[in-house]
């Protein structure tokens, strides 16, 4: 069974003050490592509900964790929270957990691919069952749509040079395997890399959130969070990019916040009240130990707040 390392662990159970008896959600279960933390934190009385939209993560998991009579496992993507608590039925839970990154076992499965090093054709889908594949949406969107997305879900400056050699490659019906989509991004852009990140990493993160909509599911995921907690519940978020950092923070700000009038105003009309208490002013990061145990880590943000 492959190692499993979960980011932050210890700092997300602390932040979540979970208590025996809970009824808590890990939103994102992947191998289990959370979901097995917040199990021994509620313990026997209470109740573990699992998500995860990839069957092979929650076989993964079952298979760390056993059957503990807390825990639920759940094939689902996060954005369907509300719909996964009516089935069991369930109000209001105690805490959620949210860890955006993927599970090492999903990287370094080449026939997944979420690598470098994969010769099969891209799938890069969480949920197999699901959409169109990485590589069937690279031989038929247009090249402006592309471009689009690899700027604004890659960050990537150079997209169009980009999109337009992805579509030259498809049209000299070169195949799109992980290591054939690096060389395209490289004979693009160059392969020199920028604070040792390979310069084809941006294109396939953009290509994997627009096979998952991993954007969409979040702004879907984070106000039915807030809905599900009861008073003095909380929310812990893992996020691994600035897209996600930034959608995490501007939301959990703006619930803090309340009033949604605008500031010309001189008083407030709308009558919106702050749903959280943000704890987190800034993103908790994970410490140089835990970056050298586990190296892909380094980029995790954690940021919490407590419903009110």
């Amino acid at each position: 069974m492959p190692a499993h390392l979960p980011a932050l662990a210890d700092e997300t159970i602390e932040i979540l003050s979970l208590r025996p008896g809970g009824i808590v959600v890990d939103a994102t279960c992947g191998a289990g490592g959370h979901t097995e933390r917040m199990a021994k934190a509620v313990g026997e009385s209470g109740t573990v509900i699992a998500l995860d939209q990839d069957e092979a993560a929650l076989a993964l998991a079952r298979e760390r964790l056993g059957e503990a009579p807390q825990l639920r496992f759940v094939q689902a993507n996060f954005r369907n929270l509300p719909a996964v608590l009516r089935a069991f039925p369930i109000d209001r839970v105690d805490a959620i957990c949210a860890d955006l990154g993927m599970g090492s076992f999903q990287i370094d499965a080449p026939e997944r691919g979420f690598s470098f090093r994969g010769e099969d054709e891209l799938d890069m889908r969480m949920d197999r069952r699901k959409g169109p594949t990485a590589a069937q949406l690279l031989r038929t969107l247009p090249e402006d749509e592309l471009g689009r997305i690899l700027r604004n879900w890659g960050e990537e400056p150079r997209w169009r040079r980009i999109a337009r050699a992805i579509v030259a490659h498809r049209e000299a019906d070169g195949a799109f395997t992980g290591v054939a989509l690096r060389e395209v991004v490289h004979r693009a852009v160059g392969a020199a890399r920028r604070r040792g990140v390979d310069s084809a990493t941006l294109a396939f993160q953009a290509m994997r959130i627009a096979v998952n909509d991993e954007l969409g599911a979040l702004v879907q995921f984070l106000p039915a969070a807030i809905e599900a907690l009861r008073p003095g519940g909380r929310l812990a978020v893992i996020s691994y990019h600035s897209l996600e950092d930034r959608e995490v923070k501007s939301f959990l700000r703006a619930e803090a916040k309340g009033c949604i009038c605008p500031p010309e105003l001189p008083r407030c009309v709308c009558g919106r009240l702050p749903r959280l208490r943000v704890l987190t002013r800034k993103p908790i990061a994970p410490g140089e130990a835990e970056v050298r145990r586990n190296p892909r880590a380094r980029s995790a943000h954690l940021r919490a707040a407590e419903r009110i």
